[in-house]
């Protein structure tokens, strides 16, 4: 191989929003693997929320990413040199890897590497049979518990977490308001996801939607957003509400200070509701077990998806911008190279 590696590394902390400027092009000779690694080709990044965590200088459940480190994602490679007996060169695999051409690392990092088939398209193993689905499931199932008749939100409802979600819910039997950006997206929810209605937060007032569209209160509020819509639904609580904190893409990424923080936590008193966090990590000995639903319910044609996929390494930065700009519809996706 006779390639430079290009790569993208972290040369500063975002103060707030993330900016193109926080990284830095560099290029460099393709890495050997050490004993126990595997030198992959980077086939696809993965772009999402939880990433604005890793930018930070604060403690998480994983450590941050380092000044001078490349970017880290969630992505595909194919392995071109194996120091590890359970991979060989040609393997497709998915695991934690970075923003670079190449990458030389262990099997077990913080998402461990499992081999991948081709019997269907690999990216499908980032959106619909990914973290993304999973966090879905899990939250809205374990934590949620949607019961027949409920109504349930959902924010950030176009996205690749919570437009499975509300489909979720809306399989088992919830009536589901997705609150999205933009005419285009809520016309999605409405007309492919299978949404009972959807809120524009750009263009409409979401606190009077709200109770426009929930009279009897919000049973399950799938919360991917935070701030200022966290708060208006926190006004329109049915008794014994269930809030699932999934994210806080609206502030809470930032710092440890949310530009917004809840001011109507009150109402969780008052309705005897719920609220709660989670990470989709804990549920890892049952993800076969929500693979094989997934799966089912796709076949079954209820539950649609979308992957919004950009091509070229150079676009990795504007890409996560994108995500925090809203510009994605479903999971989104980079593709850095072909598989052989």
């Amino acid at each position: 191989m006779n390639e430079n590696n290009r790569q993208y590394v972290l040369v500063k902390r975002p103060e707030s929003d993330v900016t193109d400027d926080i990284f830095e092009y560099r290029e460099g000779a393709i890495p050997d693997p050490g004993p126990g690694e595997v030198l992959l080709k980077t086939l696809y990044l993965s772009f999402d929320p939880t990433q604005r965590g890793w930018l930070n200088d604060v403690p998480s459940y994983i450590p941050p990413v380092q000044l001078g480190e490349p970017m880290r994602a969630g992505g595909i490679g194919q392995v071109v040199q194996s120091n590890n007996p359970d991979f060989a060169a040609g393997d497709i695999v998915q695991g934690t890897i970075s923003w670079q051409d190449y990458v030389a690392a262990k099997p077990d990092g913080p998402m461990p590497f499992t081999k991948l088939s081709r019997d269907y398209p690999l990216t499908h193993n980032m959106s619909i049979f990914g973290l993304t689905s999973l966090t879905a499931y899990f939250g809205l199932l374990e934590l949620g518990q949607p019961k027949e008749g409920d109504t349930v939100v959902v924010s950030g409802a176009a996205g690749a977490t919570g437009s499975i979600a509300g489909q979720i819910a809306k399989i088992k039997g919830a009536r589901v308001v997705g609150i999205a950006g933009g005419p285009d997206k809520c016309n999605w929810l409405t007309s492919k996801a299978n949404f009972d209605a959807a809120i524009d937060y750009k263009n409409e007032n979401v606190e009077e939607k709200l109770k426009e569209l929930c009279p009897n209160g919000v049973n399950v509020y799938f919360d991917n957003v935070g701030g200022a819509i966290l708060d208006a639904v926190l006004l329109n609580l049915a008794q014994g509400a269930r809030i699932v904190v999934c994210g806080g893409i609206s502030s809470g990424y930032h710092s440890w200070e949310t530009d917004h923080p809840p001011r109507n936590y009150m109402n969780l008193i008052l309705h005897s509701a719920r609220m709660e966090g989670f990470l989709v990590l804990t549920y890892a000995a049952r993800f076969p077990e929500a693979i094989g639903d997934i799966a089912k319910w796709v076949q079954e044609g209820k539950l649609h998806f979308e992957e919004d996929i950009v091509e070229g390494l150079e676009n990795a930065p504007a890409t996560l911008r994108g995500l925090f700009e809203g510009k994605n519809l479903g999971k989104l996706i980079l593709k850095v190279a072909d598989p052989e």
